[in-house]
């Protein structure tokens, strides 16, 4: 193949290969559509992504602000818990003090009233006694007077007699008794 074959066959009608003017018109609609896109498209592009940026920055601030608001509000949720679970130690330890009190205070009461009881019954004891003791006198001197009586061979009836005799027997008996015991 000589030189003039082969410009023959570039020449020809390569279907790979578009004419001359066809590149130059694409160059320049290529041109204006990039020149079109540059100047209104990008801008445009642009803002939406400065926006849609601007967006996913503040809504990642603020999710970091919110989550410091709630770390914030752990941290008093928990210090109060933990006042309130100290506020409780404490009321529990008041109330068992104050149940301790109240206890000492009702064992105080009970045994003041066992002692008055107590004193109240040895009073009514004693005085039981001593209307025994009074009775046992009476009784004691009317044997001795109708004793003596019998004793003596005459009347006691004098109630001033009666009286002395019984009195001076009881005192006798009283310094007898107390003779023994001092044995």
């Amino acid at each position: 193949m000589t030189n003039s074959e082969l410009t023959v066959i570039l020449a020809s009608d390569n279907p790979l290969i578009p004419e001359w003017y066809d590149i130059l018109w694409s160059v320049v609609v290529l041109v204006v559509i990039g020149i079109f896109f540059w100047k209104f498209v990008m801008p445009i592009y642009n803002r939406v992504m400065d926006e849609r940026t601007e967006k996913i920055e503040g809504g990642i601030a603020r999710a970091e602000e919110a989550q410091a608001k709630a770390q914030e509000a752990y941290e008093q949720y928990t210090a109060q818990l933990a006042e309130a679970r100290l506020e409780a130690g404490r009321i529990r330890e008041d109330a068992h003090e104050q149940g301790r009190q109240i206890i000492e205070e009702m064992k105080g009461k009970a045994q003041e009233e066992s002692d008055r009881i107590i004193a109240s019954g040895q009073n009514q004891l004693q005085a039981q006694r001593q209307q025994i003791v009074a009775e046992l006198r009476d009784d004691i001197g009317r044997t001795a007077v109708e004793l003596s009586e019998k004793i003596v061979g005459e009347s006691l009836a004098d109630d001033v007699k009666r009286a002395g005799t019984v009195d001076r027997f009881l005192t006798e008996l009283d310094e007898l008794n107390a003779d023994r015991a001092g044995r």
